[in-house]
């Protein structure tokens, strides 16, 4: 594999027995620019386009939500802020019917594979011996991007999907789910098991918590729906899904520290060159001024 060769200037005491060496820190203008290059190109994709849709309505269908509930419109008051047929509450009503419908796309859509990890979860907490062992080799090939295997550690660092023994109850179900070659020639540790507890059950919540929000939505109308119950579920449900979420990140984090990441090519070129140019002889000019 080839190992990349960062320009001296931007070398660190950091390196790996295999020659790895961490992409390096950049400055923050280029930072950003990388960062919105990587998310033009996504965006201009179907999935990209969408979710970034949906993201924006959450955001302004939210924002809308919460001036309304502080009265940043004194103008909708009308005759006053609490009154049922006042401007104020018929627009927090349908603001929240939105909201509850923008919820809906991931409490339900997201649902068949929250179950399906709710399915391999019941055979690896409540199964037998064997059930045990096959339903969390399947959760972590479902969930590679940060849950390892106990074991896994000791993996060849080359070892592939087709190369390991199928049967090993380090390697994940199936083989071809066996995490990706890891840049600094070591596999990250055994993840701590509640974690995958907690990330299965949080996604869980987070449909539950849907479903309550639906009933009192749909079941009630404005008038008779009880005041406290779209916020306690909207929060709740929030709440869930970003806990499971902040754990999954925290641990891909942890794993890409330990494991190193793949550089891109782009940014490669881009040090190359300019390494190409800081190493470049400066002739002086007859007049005495410096010209490369």
């Amino acid at each position: 594999m080839h190992t990349p060769i960062w320009p001296l200037h931007f070398l660190t005491s950091i390196q790996y027995s295999n020659g790895y060496v961490p992409p390096p820190k950049v400055p923050w203008t280029r930072s950003i620019a990388i960062g919105l290059k990587g998310f033009w190109k996504w965006f201009l994709t179907p999935a990209g386009f969408l979710i970034t849709l949906y993201g924006l309505n959450v955001v302004a269908w939210g924002g809308m939500l919460f001036l309304l509930l502080c009265n940043a419109s004194p103008y909708m008051c009308v005759p006053n802020c609490n009154d049922i047929q006042s401007p104020r509450r018929i627009w927090i009503e349908i603001d929240s019917q939105i909201l509850n419908a923008l919820f809906c796309v991931t409490g339900f859509g997201l649902a068949p594979w929250r179950f399906r990890d709710l399915y391999w979860w019941g055979w690896w907490r409540i199964g037998g011996s064997k059930r045990t062992e096959i339903g969390i080799r399947r959760l972590a090939g479902i969930h590679r991007g940060w849950f390892r295997l106990p074991g896994s550690d000791h993996l060849p660092p080359l070892a592939t999907g087709q190369t390991v023994d199928p049967e090993d109850p380090a390697v994940p179900i199936p083989a071809a789910k066996l995490p990706d070659f890891p840049p600094t020639g070591i596999r990250a540790p055994a993840t701590r098991s509640w974690k995958m507890d907690y990330v299965v059950w949080m996604n869980m919540w987070n449909t539950f918590f849907q479903i309550v929000l639906c009933f009192y939505m749909y079941h009630y109308n404005r008038y008779d729906r009880p005041s406290w119950a779209t916020g306690l579920f909207v929060a709740l449900g929030s709440i869930v899904a970003g806990l499971g979420g902040l754990m999954m990140f925290h641990e891909g984090k942890y794993v890409k520290k330990v494991e190193g990441v793949p550089v891109p090519k782009e940014l490669q070129d881009q040090l190359h060159l300019e390494d190409v140019e800081a190493r470049a002889p400066v002739e002086t000019s007859p007049g005495g001024a410096a010209k490369t």
